[in-house]
């Protein structure tokens, strides 16, 4: 059985939204966000405390855009990857990276500073600074889906997962207004995905069952002095 720990609203929504779509059968373990703050225990299932953590077997992931290459190449089916001898191989991997090492890691500064320090430590300059870093770069998207719906060989892959997270986590934070017109439609059909809905109600019940909040905290405790 493999398991997932999740946060609401987290990088690890690209874990289980591949869950879904892939069919497989899964635990899924809710904490509340961050949990490295508000589940000292969880410490002991990733000491990196943060999520996501997907055990198969033995084996532990922490990086949701690995993880959903993982589960695309080891448990199939071959659609939602592709293979080396596929023309778009490296535009696969370039999006699959992309999502997270350009996209998402603008928007984490953003919810830092002006989401989740106390009042006192938040960076109106530093949350406008990668607003404008994020949108940029969000313009690469448009050229690629000019001519397809989906980033790579026509079809929907992993790759699609780890951008469109990216997107709705923008969307969270109040960003989608700014999006181009093929960004948003593409977002909308990423959302109409029924593996995306059925994740959705999966978090939801399982934060439901499990007590935890499906808001994320609000901000971050003080740091010790």
């Amino acid at each position: 059985m493999i398991t997932l720990y999740h946060s609401i609203a987290a990088r690890s929504f690209r874990v289980l939204w591949a869950l879904e779509e892939l069919g497989l059968p899964y635990q899924l373990n809710m904490l509340p966000f961050p949990p490295r703050v508000h589940d000292q225990d969880y410490l002991q299932v990733n000491p990196l405390g943060t999520v996501p953590a997907l055990f198969d077997g033995e084996l532990r992931m922490t990086e949701s855009a690995a993880i959903c290459h993982y589960l695309a190449e080891v448990h199939g089916p071959a659609a939602f990857t592709v293979r080396r001898d596929e023309a778009d191989y490296g535009r696969f991997l370039n999006w699959l990276h992309f999502g997270e090492a350009t996209l998402t890691f603008p928007q984490t500064l953003i919810l830092r500073y002006e989401r989740f320090e106390a009042p006192e430590r938040r960076n109106p300059q530093v949350a406008q600074d990668y607003t404008r870093w994020f949108l940029s770069r969000l313009r690469h998207l448009d050229q690629a889906l000019s001519s397809q719906e989906h980033l790579c060989m026509g079809r929907f892959t992993v790759a699609d997962i780890s951008v469109g997270y990216a997107l709705l986590l923008a969307d969270y934070l109040g960003l989608r207004p700014k999006f181009s017109e093929a960004a948003d439609r593409y977002l909308l059909r990423l959302k109409a995905r029924p593996a995306f809905e059925r994740a959705c109600a999966a978090e939801e019940a399982a934060a439901t069952a499990q007590g935890v909040s499906l808001v994320p905290a609000p901000s971050l405790p003080a740091p010790a002095s």
